[in-house]
């Protein structure tokens, strides 16, 4: 499997993993989700994998039966396969439990965790991203996760609103942070994992250290001479190291644009905007524009009830939150947001959505 990118059906990933964990013949390459640009190779070895799987165990409580709810072609679905050899136990794949492919989300989850406990094995637990998550919520099946030992929820930002309802009705959330260069997640609820190590460079970006690092970018030498320095891996995150000395992600470097010379940060305007009752799903992304240098733009998916909202009200709900610099100028309501196949919301197709649309917006 030297140098070839993971991915293909569950099943057969699965049995190749078995031989390469136990013999691994070399690194294995993922490829980034490509949510901001081209998808990128990363070369990740034993070691490191090795490294997260078991310091993920030891934060959680120990082995435990995973149910996949990812596709593995990505690092968080890998690291659900990867876990579960680690603890010695078999993956329950929630395609085999009726569960709807990726982009669509969130049936069978109870059924799989049940599967996993007849197993035999006394825990389980689960990865998600928000928009899975977001759409239990909205379909009022939060409760399938409630018997879950830990719903780990990474990839983007999770609106902590959503998450709090989650706990609400019993669910073990554990908010992750991590990349494929890291393995995956290697922060959990803002505390870095055993052997992890973190800190905020003076540009504001997230730095991260320790064995769960990837080796490089077999594609791209420079970019990875670039971003791995003195043990420290640059990422292109913005964050700052609370009070209580957690990790606070405040969204990645190009997530802010300069609009009528204010710099306004986009996943903060999303935040608000999740919250407006008129609004199911958003992404708001920065367009090109003669005026305000760079347009912000809100891409709604509205909510099945009621009428949809409009970009008069949309203003004044993020004011009453936010500078009223930051509120969107454009609105575009779309019946789907457009998603990459891990679940993650397609930020070049928002834009270049917002970018054809926007311009015919009031």
């Amino acid at each position: 499997m030297t140098l070839r990118p993971v991915g293909g059906p569950p099943h057969e990933l699965l049995d190749e993993l078995r031989g390469w964990w136990q013999a691994p013949d070399g690194p294995l390459v993922v490829r980034t989700s490509g949510s901001t640009g081209g998808r990128r190779a990363v070369q990740l070895s034993h070691g490191a994998l090795l490294a997260s799987a078991s310091a993920s165990q030891r934060r959680l409580g120990g082995p435990a039966a995973w149910v996949l709810a990812l596709p593995t072609d990505f690092v968080a679905g890998l690291q659900v396969l990867v876990r579960s050899l680690l603890a010695g136990t078999e993956p329950v794949l929630l395609a085999d439990r009726g569960g709807q492919p990726p982009g669509d989300w969130g049936g069978g989850l109870a059924a799989a965790r049940r599967a996993a406990g007849r197993a035999g094995v006394a825990r389980c637990c689960t990865a998600l991203v928000p928009t899975q998550l977001h759409r239990l919520a909205m379909s009022d099946r939060l409760g399938e996760l409630a018997g879950f030992d830990a719903v780990l929820v990474g990839g983007a930002a999770a609106d902590p609103e959503l998450v709090g309802r989650a706990r609400d009705v019993g669910v073990r959330v554990v908010t992750t942070y991590g990349l494929a260069e890291s393995c995956g997640g290697c922060v959990y609820d803002g505390e870095p994992l055993d052997g992890v190590t973190v800190r905020v460079g003076d540009d504001g970006k997230v730095q991260l250290a320790g064995a769960v690092l990837f080796d490089g970018y077999p594609d791209d030498p420079g970019a990875t001479a670039a971003a791995l320095a003195d043990g420290w891996f640059r990422t292109e995150d913005l964050g700052r190291i609370a009070a209580d000395g957690r990790l606070q992600v405040l969204g990645r470097a190009d997530d802010v644009v300069v609009s009528g010379g204010v710099n306004v940060q986009l996943p903060a305007v999303e935040e608000v905007l999740r919250r407006q009752h008129q609004v199911d799903e958003v992404a708001v992304v920065g367009v090109e524009d003669a005026e305000w240098g760079q347009r912000v733009v809100a891409v709604v998916r509205p909510a099945a009830e009621g009428s949809p909202p409009d970009l008069r009200a949309l203003r004044a709900y993020v004011a009453a939150t936010l500078p009223r610099a930051w509120a969107p100028r454009a609105l575009v309501c779309v019946d789907r947001l457009p998603l990459l196949g891990n679940g993650k919301v397609d930020r070049l197709a928002a834009r270049d959505l917002a970018r054809r649309t926007a311009a015919r917006t009031p």
